[in-house]
């Protein structure tokens, strides 16, 4: 670490040079390529799957590609020659939309059922390959719209997620004008700020520009950017506040500006890449899925934190170079500046551009006018910091050891208690009926549940291979057992791909209930357990049950069934990987559980907002399955956050326990002098992941959510109650490793080498020699 940070350090114009033309070539490379974002929920051998290869084979893929609906009511009747002259250009302009290989009008003689029984509601099918990308879809979409016909008494709506419109994100701007703030409140020094956020941002940008060009190469769905940006802004400004801090430290200590350095890349540096690589591995876990949709999520999120770590240990020596004792200097042209900026991108996340602009104008103007105007010039005065043991985190943790034992409880009641919802937790994929009420989807969605019910939005489609001498009669038996079905509203006849010679058929099912509610995933499973093994019984057909809900369970049952090994082998690594760092058995197993422990309250935070509906009003959403990918998700993100806490706690409080011995003032030093960047940092994270609820996207809010409370439960409840109680309670123990253990495993120091000291103390003599002479 001291070599690479020595050579950013000594070469920082190169190395800044290098990172600003890295990423200025990769946004050419990726604009001369672009993206290929797509959500892919194929499945390996799995019964949906198999029903969609026969769809594939022998009727031109019907329901294997991305399906849409255009859905219109008219009040005076949809067969009204008016309104059927109107639709049935508008339809044929569709048509000739590129990139759409299929539209259904309701008006063709091969419609079947498109028309409600009242005559009012009717929809158009529309399909695109499944080979199409989000945008290409949204473009589509965007067309679509363009062409709607404006009638009085006609109202047409666009159905199909794929197709909805797709929303640039703002949140990050949100996201960034908090941690301008906090960041300021905190330490008192705009540049202390801005080298943070610069280096998070050039991670972000590198690390986007990267996945976006794998994306090409590899299936990713097309939130995975924002998912990677979310993440990205949150470990970028926390690794490079916690390497600041540090050299800010040592500058106090009298160390000179590249010795300050090193000894903060030698420290905070070592850790940094420790967590950081502890989240990587967290994320790449989710590879042992063996699914393409996963598997792009991981990548495309590991690829923006493993550039984000890579800024913080090569751009940032260098920025700190440039920035040199300047980093303890604020003026007031600067806290004015960062002010205003921070109020435009707080403005630019609300979607307020009125306010945004001239905050942005005037900041610049205060900075051009400060060269003229010598009150702006001055520099604010910064109080000294506060020794360690008069702060109030001191006297905290103090507080703790001596009470620990109603510490540990109240911790522990607080978790338990907002963890208790988990318990009620149900896996599924919401459906379109939680977009945003004023949406064309959500409409188009509640048009066709109005007008063909509630299932409609979910229609099931059953497909088999059909063996030489099958009778009809025997196919038309397997429609009168679905159509029996209590939770069934309509099944259609049996349609054979050749009537002279029949070697497919298939079914059309239209359940009573939504897509995402329990009784249609029950359905699924009875006609797949029951319904239909009876209805064929000795016929040799085997009927797969297909469609977007079949391919929903599929997900859902194939992830839960590798939930378990996924979080076994997250765990495991993690606490071997504490294990060599902190040569200790109890600390990371304490890790491990209090990691749980946060992981398990915002579960059930999020279950109880985004499933039950609780305080769903002020989110915009209604109650709904779960993801299946998101425990999985916020597993790996959250327990590798987590960690990064743990790292930056424990290799403090282990720092002074091996200088001084004493288990309790090691706990309490390494509290107080970590507090206040640990806070910082967590605030930080859940200002940047809360600024997500603001998204239209459920998935992206719920992530939102759920990454915010995980880091503020981990930040105060964890890490100022049960962190101490747990190791007031342990003592010495808390660093107790059999002998035999200890001689086997490696031994990995992320605290300083025994001879940096005297390198220190050599650089800073050289710089105080320059500076004499």
């Amino acid at each position: 670490m001291r070599r690479l940070a020595e050579m950013c350090f000594r070469r920082r114009g190169r190395v800044l040079i290098a990172w600003v033309l890295g990423i200025m070539v990769l946004g050419g490379v990726s604009g001369a390529i672009g993206t290929g974002y797509r959500s892919d929920f194929t499945l390996p051998d799995v019964e949906s799957k198999h029903g969609i290869d026969i769809l594939k084979a022998h009727f031109g893929g019907q329901g294997a590609g991305i399906a849409g609906n255009i859905v219109f009511q008219a009040d005076q009747g949809v067969n009204d020659p008016q309104v059927r002259q109107t639709m049935e250009q508008f339809l044929g302009q569709v048509a000739a939309i590129p990139g759409l290989q299929k539209v259904t009008s309701p008006y063709s003689p091969d419609a079947r059922g498109q028309i409600s029984d009242n005559g009012k509601i009717a929809y158009a099918g529309i399909e695109a390959p499944s080979t199409a990308d989000f945008k290409e879809t949204a473009k589509i979409g965007t067309q679509i719209k363009d062409l709607m016909p404006k009638q009085p008494g006609l109202r047409v709506e666009l159905g199909g997620s794929a197709f909805a419109a797709f929303a640039v994100p703002s949140s990050e701007a949100l996201g960034l004008g908090f941690a301008v703030i906090i960041l300021i409140l905190a330490f008192g020094s705009v540049l202390a700020m801005g080298l943070p956020i610069g280096v998070a941002l050039a991670g972000i940008a590198s690390g986007t520009v990267v996945g976006g060009l794998l994306s090409n190469a590899i299936s990713m769905p097309d939130f995975a950017s924002t998912i990677g940006i979310m993440i990205g802004l949150g470990v970028g400004i926390d690794y490079a506040l916690f390497i600041v801090t540090r050299f800010r430290e040592n500058l106090h200590k009298g160390y000179s500006i590249e010795a300050s350095t090193l000894v903060a890349m030698e420290t905070a540096g070592r850790a940094v890449l420790f967590a950081g690589t502890t989240v990587v591995i967290s994320l790449m876990g989710m590879l042992i899925m063996q699914l393409g949709f996963i598997s792009g999520l991981a990548i495309g999120a590991a690829v923006v934190v493993a550039m984000t770590m890579l800024a913080s240990l090569t751009l940032l020596p260098a920025l700190l170079g440039f920035a040199a004792r300047r980093v303890e200097v604020t003026r007031r042209r600067g806290l004015v500046g960062a002010g205003l900026i921070a109020v435009a991108l707080i403005s630019t996340g609300l979607g307020a551009t009125a306010v945004a602009l001239p905050a942005a104008i005037l900041a610049a103007l205060v900075i051009l006018v400060s060269f003229a105007f010598a009150p702006l010039r001055q520099q604010v005065l910064d109080r000294p910091p506060r020794p360690v043991r008069e702060t109030l985190a001191y006297r905290w943790s103090r507080v703790i050891q001596h009470h620990p034992w109603a510490a540990l409880l109240v911790g522990l009641a607080v978790v338990i208690a907002l963890a208790l919802p988990v318990f009620g937790l149900r896996l599924g994929f919401s459906d379109e009926g939680n977009f945003p009420k004023d949406t064309t989807t959500k409409q188009a969605y509640d048009l066709l549940a109005e007008g063909f019910g509630a299932g409609f939005n979910g229609p099931l489609v059953l497909a088999a291979n059909l063996p030489a001498g099958v009778p009809r009669a025997r196919l038309d038996a397997v429609s009168d057992a679905i159509g029996k079905d209590a939770d069934v509203a309509f099944a259609s006849p049996a349609v054979v791909d050749n009537e002279a010679s029949p070697t497919a058929v298939l079914w059309r099912v239209v359940p009573k209930t939504a897509p995402q509610d329990a009784a249609t995933t029950a359905l699924v499973n009875r006609l797949r357990n029951d319904v239909l093994p009876q209805a064929t019984a000795g016929s040799g057909v085997k009927v797969s049950v297909a469609g977007s809900v079949a391919v929903g369970v599929d997900f859902t049952e194939y992830l839960s069934a590798r939930l378990p090994w996924f979080f076994g082998a997250v765990l495991s690594l993690s606490f071997l990987l504490l294990m060599v760092v902190f040569r200790s058995v109890l600390v990371p197993l304490k890790a491990v559980v209090m990691n749980l422990l946060s992981l398990g309250a915002a579960y059930g935070i999020v279950v109880a907002v985004f499933q039950e509906g609780h305080f769903g009003s002020l989110l915009n959403i209604a109650g709904a399955p779960i993801e299946p990918f998101v425990p999985m998700m916020l597993f790996a993100i959250v327990f590798g956050l987590s960690m990064d806490y743990e790292v930056f706690l424990l290799s403090r409080v282990r720092e002074e326990w091996e200088r001084t011995g004493d288990s309790r003032t090691s706990v309490a030093d390494g509290l107080a002098v970590t507090a206040r960047v640990i806070t910082a940092a967590a605030a930080i994270m859940v200002l940047v992941f809360g600024s997500f609820l603001g998204e239209a996207d459920r998935v992206v809010k719920l992530f939102g959510l759920g990454l915010s409370m995980a880091v503020l439960i981990d930040a105060s409840v964890v890490r100022m109650l049960l962190v101490p109680a747990t190791m007031e309670l342990l003592g010495d123990r808390n660093w107790w490793m059999p002998g035999w253990l200890g001689r086997i495993l490696p031994r990995v120091h992320i605290e300083a080498p025994a001879d940096l000291e005297a390198e220190l103390a050599r650089l800073t003599e050289g710089e105080r020699s320059q500076t004499l002479g």
